[in-house]
C-alpha cells in the first residue's frame, strides 16, 4: 500500500510540475529524484515515475523574480550536475531520459500552459548552469557504464555532440580524456553508423574549442591512431555522401596528429596509407592498399586530394618520414604537376581544380625536395623546374583562375606558378647542398634567373603587388647562393646581373615604410651584392663603373640602423678594391657632404645609443674605459670558460663601430675632406679604437684572475703596467681632443676678433664719408665757410 500511495504521489508531482519546476522547488525535486533513483535499483516500478520526473528538467525552469536566475545559480548548477551521477542507475530509460532532457536544454520549448505568477527561465540559463555544474565532464566519464549498450552510448554521444558547442564544456570534457575515450570507440560495431559520425563530431568539435595540444596528446597513443586508421579505411570505401565527408574530417585531424613528430603515425601504417593515396593517380604503381579505390572527381574527392597533398608537406617534416617518402615516388608524383597547363586538364579535374592541384603540388615540393634531394636530382627536378619557370615568362597564352590560396593575386597571369617554382628552387638552394647548385648552373640558371628578375621588374613597375614582390626577393636568393664564394658564376651574374641590380639600389626611402615589402627587396639586393659582386674584380669593376657605391653610400646616409649594418660591411668587403677609396672619397651628399663626415656622425650616433660617456664637447670622460657602453658598466665579472666570448669581445658584433673602424683604416685618418673640429675630436677616438679594445680585454682578465686567484707580485706589476698603458692611452687621446677644441676656441677668438676689427674698420670709413658730405655741404650752402676754406687752402 505504502508503494502504491508513493507512486500516486510522484504522478501528482509530475502532474503539477507539468509547466516547468519553480526555482525555489527544485531542491525538494532533487531529493525525490535521488530517493527515486534508490528505489529503482529494487524496484522497477519506480522507473517510469524517475522518468517523468527527469523530464521535467527538459522543460524551462520557472521563476518569479528576475533576480531568481542569479541568487539561485550556485545551486542550480549542482542540481544540474546531479542528473550526469544518475546515470549510474542501472536502466537503459533512465539514461535514455538523461540524455533527451540534456538535449532539450539547447531546444527550450516553451509548453502550452505556463505557471500562474511566473515566467521561464532564460534560453541560455540551463545551458550555462550546465557548464558551472561539469555535467560535460560527468557525461563523458558515463560512456564506461554504457561501453556494451550500443542505443545508450549513441544517447550519450548525442547529448555530448551539444554540450561540446561550448568550449567551457570542452574544457570539461577533456579533463575526463573525452578525446582518447571517444577515438577509441570508433570501430565498435554499429550497424547505424551513428557511432562514427558523432564521435568525429564531437572530436571536431574539441579540436574547435578546447586546447589543439591536449587533444593530440589525447589522441597519440598506437591504439587510437590504429583505430582512426581503420575508420578511415572503412569510410574510403564507401560510397554514400556522408562517407566522403566523414572520410576528409578524419583527414584533417590525422594532419593535425601527423603535425606531433612523436604520435606513431609511422608505426601504425596509417601515414604510408595516405602517402600511396596521395600519389597513386599520378603514379601508376599497384598497391594492395588502394586496390578497386576510384576517383569520383565529385568535390569531396577534390578536397581529400588537396588534403592528402597537405599531409605530404606535414609529413616531411618529420625526419623519420623520409625513406617512406622516397620510397612511395611522392618525388615523381609532384614533379608531375610540373609542367605547363594543358586542356582539358588531369583527367577529370576542371580546369580551376587542376590548377588549384598543380600548385598545391608545386607548394608542396618546396617542403619535400630538400629531405628527398637524392631523388630530386635523379628525377632531373632542376631541369623541369626550368623549364617550366621559362613557360611561366613565355607568351604562350594563360589564363589562370586564381580562385585558390596558392593562386592567390595570379588570375588571367602565370605569376602564382611563377612565385611557388621558385620556392622549390630556393628551399633546395637554402640547404647549399653543391650538387644540387652544380646541376642547377649547369642547366644555365643564371642567365634564366637573370631573366626572370628583368620581367618581374618591369611587371612591378607597371603595378606593385606582393607577389611580384616575393618572386624578385626569392630570385635575389637564389642568386646569392649559387654565385656565393664561386669566381665564375659571379662573373657570369655581372655582364647582365650588374644592370639588374642597380635600379634596386636606387630605391625611394618612402617605400621602405609602404608595408608592401620593399625592404625585404632591398636586402635582398644588397644580399645580392655581397654574394655576387664582392670578390671577382670584373664584377666589382663593372659596379663601380655603374656608380653603385655612390648608391650605397646614399642608401647609408638614410641612417636606418638595419640598413646601416649590411653597408658598412659591403663597404669594407670592397675597399679591398683600390679603385673603391676614390669612389668614396668623391661622393657628396645633402649639403655636399663627404663620407667620411657621414661615416664619424654614424659613430656618435651609434655611441649615443649604447650611452657611452662623452662630455659636451665629445671628450673622453673615463680613461680607463673610454669606449665602454652604459650595458658594459653595469655588467657585474662572471669567469667564463676561454672558448666563450666575452662581454668585450660579444659588443664589437652587436654594434656598428668595428665595422665603422675597419673602414676608416681602408680609407686613412689623415687628409679626410669635410670635417668640422668636432668630427676632428670623435676622429681621435675612432683612431685608438682597437687599443681601447685591448685595454677592456686586458681589463676583463684582471677583473676574472682577481675573483679566482691571488696573481704573484710579478704578476701583479704587470697586469698594472698593462692597465696603466691602457689609461696613459685614453689620456692622451683626451690630451689631443683637448688641443683640438682650444685650437678650435682660439680660432673662433681670432675670427671674432677679425670680425670686430672689420666693423670698426667699417665704421671709421663710414664716419670719414659723413664729416666730408658735411664740409662739401658747408661750402656750398654758406659763403663764410667757403671763405674760411679758401684761406686757410692758401
Amino acid at each position: 500500500d505504502l508503494e502504491k500511495e508513493q507512486l500516486k504521489t510522484l504522478k501528482k508531482v509530475v502532474k503539477h510540475f507539468e509547466s516547468g519546476i519553480p526555482l525555489k522547488d527544485l531542491e525538494q525535486i532533487i531529493k525525490i529524484l535521488n530517493l527515486c533513483s534508490e528505489k529503482v535499483k529494487e524496484q522497477e516500478t519506480f522507473t517510469e515515475p524517475l522518468c517523468e520526473l527527469i523530464k521535467l528538467f527538459g522543460l524551462p525552469f520557472q521563476k518569479k523574480k528576475s533576480s531568481d536566475e542569479v541568487n539561485y545559480s550556485t545551486a542550480v548548477s549542482r542540481y544540474i550536475a546531479q542528473l550526469g551521477y544518475l546515470m549510474r542507475v542501472p536502466s537503459s530509460q533512465v539514461r535514455i531520459q538523461i540524455c533527451k532532457s540534456v538535449i532539450n536544454f539547447y531546444k527550450m520549448e516553451l509548453p502550452g500552459k505556463l505557471l500562474s505568477g511566473y515566467q521561464p527561465t532564460s534560453a541560455s540559463y540551463k545551458i550555462q548552469m550546465a557548464e558551472l555544474g561539469g555535467l560535460a565532464e560527468t557525461l563523458v566519464l558515463s560512456l564506461a557504464l554504457v561501453e556494451n549498450q550500443l542505443t545508450e552510448k549513441l544517447w550519450v554521444l548525442k547529448a555530448l555532440q551539444h554540450l561540446s558547442s561550448s568550449g567551457a564544456n570542452c574544457r570539461l570534457m577533456m579533463k575526463a580524456q573525452a578525446a582518447s575515450r571517444l577515438c577509441l570507440y570508433l570501430n565498435a560495431a554499429d550497424p547505424s553508423g551513428q557511432l562514427v559520425f558523432r564521435s568525429s563530431h564531437i572530436l571536431w568539435n574539441l579540436l574547435e574549442n578546447a586546447s589543439k595540444e591536449e587533444v593530440v596528446n589525447q589522441l597519440s597513443s598506437l591504439e587510437c591512431i590504429h583505430a582512426l586508421k581503420e575508420v578511415f579505411v572503412d569510410a574510403l570505401h564507401g560510397f554514400r555522401h556522408c562517407d566522403h565527408q566523414l572520410r576528409n574530417d578524419l583527414l584533417v585531424i590525422a594532419t593535425l596528429l601527423a603535425e606531433n613528430p612523436a604520435v606513431p603515425m609511422i608505426e601504425s601504417g596509417f601515414a604510408e596509407l595516405l602517402i600511396i593515396l596521395a600519389t597513386f593517380n599520378e603514379v601508376k604503381i599497384p598497391s594492395p592498399l588502394v586496390k578497386g579505390l576510384k576517383l569520383t572527381y565529385s568535390y569531396e574527392d577534390f578536397e581529400m586530394k588537396k588534403l592528402l597533398f597537405n599531409i605530404i608537406g606535414v609529413l616531411s617534416k618529420n625526419p623519420s618520414a623520409a625513406q617512406l617518402l622516397s620510397e612511395n615516388n611522392v618525388m615523381p608524383a609532384l614533379l608531375y604537376y610540373v609542367k605547363p597547363n594543358q586542356k582539358p586538364g588531369f583527367y577529370d579535374w576542371s580546369a580551376a581544380q587542376y590548377e588549384e592541384l598543380q600548385l598545391h603540388a608545386i607548394a608542396v615540393l618546396a617542403a619535400v625536395a630538400p629531405v628527398l634531394i637524392e631523388k630530386y636530382l635523379s628525377c632531373q627536378a632542376n631541369t623541369l623546374l626550368l623549364v617550366f619557370l621559362e613557360w611561366c615568362i613565355s607568351q604562350d597564352p594563360f589564363f589562370a583562375q586564381g580562385n585558390s590560396f596558392h593562386g592567390t593575386g595570379g588570375r588571367g597571369s602565370k605569376l602564382a606558378q611563377m612565385h611557388y617554382s621558385l620556392r622549390v628552387l630556393r628551399s633546395v638552394a637554402s640547404i647549399y647542398d653543391d650538387a644540387a647548385n652544380l646541376n642547377l648552373c649547369d642547366q644555365g640558371a643564371i642567365s634564366q634567373l637573370l631573366d626572370i628578375l628583368r620581367y618581374a621588374a618591369n611587371k612591378f613597375k607597371e603595378k606593385e603587388d606582393t607577389i611580384l614582390l616575393e618572386i624578385q626577393v626569392d630570385t635575389f636568393f637564389i642568386l646569392s647562393v649559387l654565385c656565393e664564394n664561386d669566381l665564375h658564376r659571379k662573373e657570369l651574374f655581372s655582364y647582365e646581373g650588374i644592370g639588374i641590380l642597380i635600379p634596386f639600389l636606387k630605391m625611394d626611402p618612402k617605400e621602405l615604410y609602404s608595408g608592401l615589402g620593399h625592404s625585404y627587396l632591398l636586402f635582398s639586393a644588397l644580399d645580392c651584392v655581397w654574394s655576387c659582386v664582392i670578390g671577382c674584380y670584373v664584377a666589382e669593376d663593372h659596379f663601380l663603373e655603374k656608380k653603385g657605391i655612390f648608391l650605397l653610400l646614399d642608401l647609408l646616409a638614410l641612417k636606418e640602423k638595419n640598413l646601416c649594418n649590411i653597408i658598412l660591411g659591403i663597404l669594407v668587403e670592397f675597399c679591398d678594391n683600390p679603385k673603391t677609396i676614390l669612389h668614396i672619397n668623391t661622393w657628396r651628399g645633402e649639403k655636399a657632404q663627404t663620407a667620411a663626415s657621414l661615416l664619424i656622425q654614424l659613430w656618435r650616433q651609434e655611441e649615443l645609443e649604447l650611452g657611452v660617456r662623452r662630455d659636451q664637447y665629445g671628450r673622453v670622460v673615463d680613461t680607463k674605459r673610454p669606449i665602454a657602453s652604459s650595458f658594459q658598466r653595469q655588467q657585474k665579472v662572471i669567469p667564463v670558460p676561454a672558448s666563450c666570448p666575452s662581454f668585450a669581445i660579444m659588443e664589437i658584433s652587436e654594434n656598428m663601430r668595428a665595422k665603422l673602424y675597419s673602414l676608416f683604416c681602408k680609407l686613412g685618418f689623415e687628409n679626410l675632406p669635410g670635417l668640422s673640429a668636432e668630427d676632428f675630436v670623435t676622429l681621435a677616438i675612432i683612431r685608438r679604437y682597437i687599443d681601447f679594445k685591448v685595454g677592456e680585454v686586458w681589463s676583463e682578465i684582471c677583473a676574472e684572475l682577481k675573483e679566482e686567484f691571488r696573481p704573484i707580485m710579478l704578476d701583479e706589476d704587470t697586469l698594472k703596467s698593462i692597465s696603466r698603458v691602457s689609461e696613459d692611452i685614453g689620456k692622451a687621446v683626451k690630451a689631443v681632443q683637448t688641443r683640438l677644441i682650444e685650437s678650435q676656441l682660439r680660432q673662433e677668438i681670432q675670427e671674432e676678433e677679425q670680425i670686430y676689427r672689420n666693423i670698426q674698420d667699417t665704421r671709421k670709413q663710414r664716419e670719414m664719408i659723413n664729416k666730408s658730405w658735411e664740409n662739401f655741404l658747408a661750402r656750398t650752402s654758406t659763403y663764410e665757410a667757403l671763405k674760411v676754406r679758401n684761406l686757410l687752402e692758401q
